[in-house]
């Protein structure tokens, strides 16, 4: 393969430590799911198609520590290459990876390799003009878990912004989407619009991010509707319905394969008043609180572990509830659905349930309607509404986006 030697030149680059997996937490695919081969190649890894492009210019990037190619970072590998990059711009969690979710980001200058870095995820949100006067081209790499509320399709959309206000070109090097083949949720209410919700997606949207940012394009989502000057690396011999393991977790919290997948449904318990797994190595997979003792065998303690959770709720305290750990994520992959059966349960069984809703973060109500996108959710589980209910009050907003996505998309 071509690109071999731009990881061969970066194998003896520093290359961040958090990727570790628990192997217990890892759901393999059944083998009726087809799974992403090496044929596989994500947008950086087809050196051929950008390099070239790269040369000469003035390079600033928007990445994380899921930016690699090969076991190098891709900023590493560049640099190694003679790639000018001048700056990097950091998202949620920072450039490196080790910022726990919410927090501040502050500027730094990146040790390994002495670029300055500009936290997008503090004081600024997106590029200034002055950021973006000594530069000729923007990158953006960032893996995604394609969900509504996981924050980098924001971070595309506020640099998408930048760009065209400082009339430079974006290249998206395209990564695919652990949980491209799940199209599900209430379309978000823009009444409901937050940090956590800026655009009228499902909860779980179907796209790679270059699929994304032409959707953003198209549909008019940037400022004044303008739209940015992109050129997407697409990834190689992909389509959405692979079963795709990431190499690298995405942020602290999501740092399992099982985690994941199971993401678009358990993130909803952010908005509840049980702990979701933080503050604990297993975040996303166990579900529980201390109301819940004598009606679940299964307990957990979450306590403060750094760069993760260190103050999460129920702190030292003994959870009862749902070990998801072990869950088949084959069902929901053959479903194609978001599981709603564990947040109607577990309201069903919580004793305090005009608690229940309370936000596991910032402990007031209303986060839930933000995470879900719509105030609805709240009420129809409170009411003991069947699930075919809840699910018939997406219609016809879900269907609409299904068409409406065909658009945009890059690959089958």
């Amino acid at each position: 393969m071509r690109f071999l030697p731009i990881i061969i030149l970066a194998a003896g680059l520093s290359f961040c430590s958090n990727s570790r997996q628990n192997p217990a937490a890892t759901q393999e695919p059944a083998t009726s799911v087809e799974v992403a081969t090496s044929d596989m190649r994500t947008g950086a890894e087809q050196t051929e198609k950008y390099l070239p492009y790269l040369k000469g210019k003035r390079v600033a990037m928007l990445a994380n520590q899921t930016t690699i190619i090969g076991k190098s970072h891709l900023v590493d590998s560049l640099k190694a290459l003679g790639v000018n990059i001048v700056k990097v711009f950091g998202p949620e969690h920072g450039f490196r990876g080790n910022a726990s979710a919410g927090v501040s980001v502050s500027d730094e200058v990146d040790k390994a390799t002495g670029i300055p870095v500009i936290s997008l995820y503090g004081p600024k949100n997106k590029p200034s003009k002055q950021d973006l006067a000594d530069v000729d081209l923007v990158v953006y790499d960032l893996q995604d878990v394609g969900c509504r509320f996981y924050t980098n399709i924001n971070a595309l959309v506020r640099l998408m912004n930048a760009c065209h206000d400082s009339g430079k070109e974006l290249l998206i090097l395209d990564r695919p989407n652990p949980n491209g083949y799940l199209i599900d949720g209430p379309i978000l209410d823009m009444k409901y619009k937050s940090g956590i919700g800026m655009f009228p997606l499902p909860i779980s949207h179907g796209l790679t991010v270059g699929e994304f940012a032409q959707m953003a394009n198209g549909e008019g989502w940037l400022e004044n509707k303008v739209k940015c000057n992109i050129r997407v690396i697409e990834v190689a011999n992909y389509n959405h319905d692979m079963y795709y393991t990431l190499p690298v977790k995405p942020s602290p919290n999501l740092n399992t394969q099982q985690s994941i997948m199971l993401y678009p449904s358990t993130c909803l318990f952010e908005g509840t008043y049980l702990n979701h797994g933080r503050g604990t190595y297993f975040p996303f997979t166990v579900l529980g609180s201390p109301q819940l003792k004598g009606k679940y065998e299964f307990s957990f303690t979450p306590t403060g572990i750094k760069g993760m959770a260190e103050t999460p709720l129920f702190m030292d305290q003994v959870c009862y509830g749902l070990d998801l750990r072990n869950y088949d994520v084959n069902k929901l992959i053959k479903s194609k659905k978001i599981n709603l059966q564990w947040l109607m349960e577990l309201y069903k069984a919580h004793p305090e349930k005009e608690k229940f809703f309370q936000s596991s973060l910032s402990r007031e109500m209303g986060n839930i309607d933000r995470l879900s996108g719509t105030g609805l959710l709240r009420q129809q589980i409170a009411e003991g509404k069947s699930e075919e209910e809840i699910r018939a009050s997406w219609e016809p907003g879900l269907s609409e986006y299904k068409v409406m996505r065909k658009k945009y998309l890059l690959y089958p």
